[in-house]
């Protein structure tokens, strides 16, 4: 739904400016977003999405709580038909544009916290996720452990070769040295 967009709503008039302004921030952030997870948030405080939002913050996330048929109406303009049926009661859209699987971790974290959240599922580079699956990739290491891991593998076989380049010249001395003990005795 875009500006220009001529969509009217059930009772024939046309949609109010300040409705199509949030159907198109939703649809903006649903385009520069990595993931999109959906929480049902029913029972928590302002304080507690404070929290979560906060938690969210280190991974690039944003917890955000729209109308559900204005984000009904973002999520079909955009193609992700398969968010539709996660949007049902107090449901709450958490934006990931920076490191999904802390996001992930960072939503998994605050629901064993606050059990009131309830990871819905999602879509992932528009493949659709369930609950299990946002589940599995909090699972998985962050970026930052993964870049670790990877230059650690890296930097092992480097390691390795300069121990043996390093053992060669100090076995020749060694035995140089012998050898010179042995002809001065």
């Amino acid at each position: 739904m875009s500006d220009s967009a001529t969509v009217e709503t059930a009772s024939g008039r046309p949609p109010r400016a300040d409705k199509v302004a949030v159907v198109n921030e939703i649809i903006a952030r649903l385009n520069e977003s990595q993931a999109v997870f959906v929480s049902e948030y029913r029972g928590l405080s302002v304080a507690q999405l404070a929290g979560i939002r906060t938690a969210l913050r280190p991974n690039d996330a944003e917890h955000v709580v729209y109308k559900n048929t204005l984000a009904k109406l973002a999520i079909r303009e955009v193609g992700l038909d398969n968010l539709d049926e996660f949007l049902n009661g107090p449901t709450a859209l958490t934006f990931v544009k920076g490191d999904v699987a802390g996001a992930a971790k960072a939503l998994r974290d605050s629901a064993k916290t606050l059990p009131a959240l309830v990871v819905k599922g999602g879509v992932l580079g528009g493949a659709a996720l369930s609950a299990d699956d946002v589940k599995a990739l909090a699972d998985l290491p962050s970026r930052e452990e993964l870049l670790a891991k990877f230059a650690g593998a890296l930097q092992a076989p480097l390691v390795k070769t300069a121990g043996l380049l390093q053992a060669l010249p100090r076995n020749f001395a060694y035995g140089l040295s012998a050898l010179i003990e042995k002809q001065a005795a």
